[in-house]
């Protein structure tokens, strides 16, 4: 990364309001604290960032009548007793899991096969509610 973008982060400290004022209204900032950069960034850059992930299930109807989502991104499943009621299912299970690894994150994100979720944690933690996560089918069912 071009240090010319970096601010320090004692700069960052001692001009606080004006850096938040500028990362919400202008654009998001690196910011350097010794060997370590971050990104500070307001959530609607967030959820633009974020776009195109997308939570994507496989239907597999069950021989009782109802069906079962499996989650692509995320080692999730649910059963409903039709595709509506697995999705509503699945996008409450997408949420909760979120929130968990979010607040273990120290945990999930270091391991190798959980470190891949992170910006669907992020997605579904923005979205807030499993009401706003949309679950998008194979063959192009919503």
């Amino acid at each position: 990364m071009k240090m010319m973008f970096t601010m320090n982060a004692t700069r960052v400290r001692s001009e606080w309001s004006s850096v938040v004022d500028s990362v919400i209204r202008d654009k998001p900032k690196f910011i350097r604290r010794t060997r370590d950069t971050m990104f500070l960034a307001n959530v609607d850059m967030m959820e633009s960032l974020l776009s195109e992930y997308r939570f994507t299930a496989e239907a597999l109807p069950e021989t009782d009548g109802s069906v079962t989502l499996t989650l692509r991104e995320i080692d999730l499943a649910e059963n409903g007793t039709d595709l509506e009621d697995a999705k509503r299912k699945l996008a409450q299970a997408i949420l909760t899991y979120a929130e968990d690894y979010y607040n273990e994150y120290a945990l999930w994100s270091s391991a190798p096969n959980r470190k891949p979720h992170i910006p669907y944690v992020i997605k579904a933690l923005i979205i807030g509610d499993a009401e706003g996560i949309v679950i998008q089918c194979l063959h192009g069912e919503t």
